[in-house]
């Protein structure tokens, strides 16, 4: 039976990915070595990492004076290296949900943090409106989009001071002005890479400013001097993400990935507000995910949850269980999830409500 991976993360990936690491696992490119074995020193590893940078500046379209680094310690330790390099006095942030509040509690280690504005007081079941940004703030920190709880920023606002972004879970999903932030970071197991490697994108200038040391390893002037290569990076999941971004390339680029997204969305939201057995966590379709569909069984059908996981589960879906703190289901629709998976959870909700 086929699988349909709907899981959030680490999640699926594209078949020319996982097939091409692979062959990399057993020996990179007649090298007689594999990819878990060469020396990140080595002019075949090098080589990866200067045509990974090269694919990441051409489709995000990166300007200059921005430096495109591969780390370890995933996106939470950017919560607290982002702080570590950049706060002086305050710093704002916007909370819209789990992954946020995690950044603003690592954030208030290193001084004053102004929450401008936040969705808790409705589980984070929409994106804050009509809040005000202080200037005198050192930098403004958004999640543009929320795993968890199916929202998402699907804009590059406008901030009067330099803007920084965790984008983990919609990178190259949508066209990105790179030159509206500082700072863009996440992990790579959504639309990247496997786990183990955390990309930034950062101006440059913005370093420099705050007046405390900072440790050699927490520092990204470290890393952007020698190139990511201050200690050994995540050699497997940078090749694997070479991969992803060569797909991405061959099928048209963000634009045409972003079309796809779209109509995957659009088509399993629209089957979500016909269904008479489910509805949306996210009422304003302006915040809904492109990448996280969240959605739980309707009112008076609350008993069908379990009985609709299990009836999905032996139809081959696969990570649909929400997250504990929301309930219901979450079907992840990252780059990589072929329309075809999500026609097939679409017939399968149908199916459910005919037997009922």
């Amino acid at each position: 039976m086929k699988k349909h991976n709907f899981n959030a993360g680490p999640s699926i990936l594209p078949p020319f990915t996982i097939e091409n690491t692979a062959k990399a696992v057993l020996d990179l490119e007649g090298s007689g070595l594999s990819i878990m074995e060469i020396s990140h020193r080595s002019k075949d590893f090098q080589a990866i990492m200067d045509e990974t940078v090269a694919m990441f500046r051409e489709l995000l379209n990166i300007p200059e004076g921005y430096s495109v680094l591969f780390l370890g310690g995933g996106a939470s330790l950017q919560f607290a290296m982002i702080p570590y390099n950049l706060l002086s006095k305050k710093a704002a942030y916007l909370n819209t949900g789990s992954w946020s509040k995690k950044a603003i509690k690592e954030a208030k280690w290193f001084g004053e943090v102004d929450v401008v504005a936040s969705s808790e007081d409705k589980n984070f079941a929409y994106i804050p409106k009509d809040y005000t940004i202080p200037e005198d703030a050192d930098y403004f920190h958004i999640t543009t989009n929320n795993t968890i709880y199916g929202t998402e920023i699907k804009h590059d606002i406008d901030s009067p001071v330099p803007l920084v972004a965790d984008m983990s879970s919609d990178i190259f999903s949508r066209p990105v002005d790179i030159s509206k932030y500082v700072i863009i970071y996440g992990g790579a197991q959504k639309n990247f890479a496997p786990a183990g490697v955390t990309f930034i994108i950062i101006k440059d200038e913005i370093l420099g400013k705050v007046d405390r040391p900072i440790p050699t390893m927490l520092n990204y002037q470290t890393h952007i001097d020698k190139g990511s290569m201050f200690n050994t990076p995540p050699c497997l999941p940078i090749f694997a993400g070479l991969q992803t971004l060569k797909w991405l390339k061959d099928l048209g680029g963000i634009e045409e990935m972003q079309k796809i997204n779209h109509h995957k969305a659009g088509i399993l939201y629209d089957e979500i507000d016909r269904n008479s057995l489910f509805r949306p966590t996210v009422a304003d379709k302006n915040d809904r995910s492109v990448m996280n569909v969240c959605f739980i069984m309707e009112e008076g059908k609350e008993d069908l949850e379990k009985t609709f996981f299990e009836y999905a589960t032996s139809k081959g879906m696969v990570g649909i269980k929400g997250h504990r703190s929301v309930g219901g289901f979450r079907a992840s629709l990252y780059n990589a999830m072929p329309t075809e998976s999500v026609q097939a959870l679409i017939d399968c909700m149908q199916e459910f409500e005919r037997i009922q």
